[in-house]
């Protein structure tokens, strides 16, 4: 058991160090022996884990997917759902899952560098973190309009369209600098925003700032240290 736990905490501690220097250097300048460097674990006991950069770079990727989908469809529910599922106003949940992932990606290294791998041309992902994101949002929006939260004559769609890009355009900033990732400009947008998606008479009802409570959800989905 302990043989085990000790090849666990090694394999995290790679991935850890992996998504370090993919982050800073990119994926096509990253190197094998770079990453051992960081991790503290020789050349051979990075292969006995995995087998290529290639590997490494998708187990970056596959933990930083579980840590999105912790603060979206594992919290609410709602890609999945049948109408009716959303609890509360589903123009909130997206604000508070919008805040959650920009706390996510200003926290967690892994999951800065599964969204840089996806935009990295010299890397083929087999997870797209922002085909995923963007697949939530729509699927909330869908929900928004079928609970009457959207305002009159918005199409879902054009309401995701806004979203996904303000959000990916904050992600893809905060990459090289980290203020765009911190409440403010997140907030912002949300201010002007919710005026022009939010059906009459719900508006006040909204934070822009995000519910009470939101923040916990992005330290709960991050992955440990």
């Amino acid at each position: 058991m302990a043989k085990q736990e000790r090849a666990a905490r090694t394999r995290e501690t790679l991935i850890r160090a992996a998504a370090e220097v993919f982050s800073e250097q990119g994926f096509v300048t990253a190197s094998i022996a770079a990453i051992s460097r960081r991790a503290g674990v020789s050349a051979g006991g990075l292969h006995f884990h995995f087998e290529s950069k290639t590997a490494l770079a998708r187990a970056v990727e596959d933990r930083a997917s579980q840590a999105v989908r912790r603060i979206t469809t594992d919290r609410w529910g709602v890609a999945v759902a049948p109408a009716g599922a959303v609890d509360g106003n589903a123009l909130q949940v997206l604000v508070d899952s919008s805040h959650a992932l920009m706390a996510l990606l200003a926290s967690d290294v892994v999951v800065r560098a599964a969204f840089g791998l996806c935009a990295d041309v010299s890397h083929l992902s087999e997870i797209d973190l922002r085909r995923q994101w963007r697949l939530w949002v729509e699927a909330v929006t869908r929900a928004a309009a079928r609970h009457g939260a959207l305002a009159d004559g918005l199409a879902p769609q054009d309401a995701a369209s806004v979203v996904v890009a303000a959000t990916v355009g904050l992600e893809a900033l905060g990459a090289r600098e980290r203020d765009w990732l911190a409440p403010r400009p997140l907030t912002r947008f949300w201010t002007l925003a919710l005026p022009r998606l939010a059906a009459d008479g719900t508006l006040g009802g909204l934070a822009p700032e995000g519910s009470a409570g939101h923040g916990s959800a992005a330290h709960e989905a991050s992955v440990p240290d």
